[in-house]
């Protein structure tokens, strides 16, 4: 094994935690269409997921060459910096995941990475070209190519089982929504397992232990799948439930529709060597297939906020990541206090995430305390439902938003105007 320092070794270590957290954010992205239509039990789904996320992260080294080798400058880097990105990679993961959003992991990091070299060596750290063509592009093409592939397969898969009964067809999907999640969940350790390879690598070259531009080796491989392969068996419990009900209301058809999609997505980039957001193509695809479905619907108050958390993403991490940066330019005495802050946020998130615990026991669960957050509907749409106007008599609604056909009726409650006739039940 290379010579590690006792500082490399500390950010190894951080590395394989954020790995973790990795693996238990994402679980949501392989498993909760599964989950949520019943196809599989919860905790048979995570420890599918966990098994072939180890295998996928031994497939391609491609994207953890981007993360070593294209995407900062690996001169000039210090362990320090490494260190700098993982703090805000990890803290950025924890909040998303005490809230329940399904935000990008890999962005977390890539955006500490940037802040973090930036803060060290000033913007020419940071390759430009890299930053825009394998991060940038893919985060806004891959929910877009993912949602409208999900999309027309929804479409097709009704239309082409149009004569065959439902519950026949629900099962035979059913079947076929345990063998997409095993590709999606595949496709994820191939793409994201490697970028903590990647940052791992960088640092044993930031530390002298490696020469520059080489490859990851066979035991950062070993424990990169592994660390990721723990996290995605504990399962992220509260993004599965956002990502299996939260967004919208799933059928076998769609589940089945919506995984194939995404997988397609994410395994195409890993093999280009795209640093792609598995959570942002396994979202996309869920919403593609919510409206693919007639009459289905997307809760768009939900998707709003995951939007805003995926538009932060970048811009969070770099934040933090570049402070702790700072704060670590004043020695040894920097490192400690970054790692109380970082060991401190951990278990401060950790203890008000016992409050409402979600776990595989309620998170199909709907109408509960803990589902609230996923149910209640948006800003926008309460206030659309206070200032709306009942039919008149013998006229229909055009309602087509689930939560706006829940926040009506309270809205519009009240005596009835002497001089107004009053819609008839049906009308409203």
């Amino acid at each position: 094994m290379e010579h590690i320092t006792l500082l490399l070794g500390i950010v190894i270590i951080t590395a394989l935690v954020f790995d973790f957290t990795n693996g238990f954010h994402d679980t949501a992205n392989a498993m909760a269409t599964t989950i949520s239509t019943g196809a599989l039990k919860p905790k048979t789904a995570v420890a599918m997921s966990a098994v072939l996320n180890l295998v996928g992260a031994f497939m391609s080294v491609e994207v953890a060459k981007t993360i070593s080798k294209g995407l900062v400058n690996e001169e000039g880097i210090q362990p320090e910096v490494i260190y700098a990105a993982l703090v805000g990679a990890i803290l950025w993961n924890l909040v998303t995941w005490l809230v329940g959003l399904p935000s990008s992991s890999s962005h977390a990091l890539m955006g500490g990475l940037v802040g973090a070299a930036v803060a060290s060596a000033g913007l020419g750290a940071v390759n430009g070209d890299t930053l825009v063509t394998k991060v940038l592009l893919p985060a806004v093409a891959a929910p877009i190519v993912a949602g409208v592939a999900a999309m027309l397969a929804t479409k097709i898969t009704y239309k082409l089982n149009g004569k065959v009964g439902e519950k026949t067809s629900a099962k035979g999907y059913r079947a076929g929504q345990i063998a997409s999640a095993g590709l999606v969940s595949l496709a994820h350790g191939t793409n994201d397992a490697q970028k903590t390879m990647g940052i791992i690598t960088l640092a044993l070259v930031a530390g002298g232990a490696l020469a520059p531009g080489s490859n990851p080796p066979v035991w950062v491989i070993v424990s990169a799948g592994l660390a990721i392969a723990m996290g995605t068996y504990l399962g992220g419990w509260r993004i599965i439930r956002t990502m299996g009900s939260g967004l919208t209301d799933l059928q076998p058809q769609q589940g089945f529709a919506a995984q194939t999609s995404a997988a397609s997505v994410i395994l195409a980039s890993s093999n280009l060597g795209f640093s792609l957001s598995t959570t942002h193509a396994c979202s996309g695809a869920v919403m593609g297939a919510g409206l693919g479905r007639k009459g289905g619907v997307v809760r768009w108050s939900t998707a709003t906020r995951m939007f805003v958390a995926w538009g932060l993403t970048l811009p969070a991490a770099a934040l933090v990541a570049s402070g702790a940066e700072l704060v670590m330019r004043t020695g040894d005495i920097g490192v400690v206090a970054v790692t109380v802050f970082l060991v401190g946020s951990c278990v401060a998130i950790w203890l008000i995430s016992r409050r409402q615990v979600v776990d595989h026991t309620n998170v199909n669960e709907t109408g509960t305390a803990a589902s609230t957050e996923a149910e209640e509907p948006g800003v926008v749409t309460t206030a659309m439902a206070a200032v709306a106007v009942p039919p008149l008599a013998g006229t229909t609604a055009a309602v087509t938003d689930e939560d706006l056909k829940a926040t009506i009726p309270a809205a519009t409650a009240g005596p009835a105007s002497p001089t107004t006739p009053t819609a008839p039940a049906a009308a409203v």
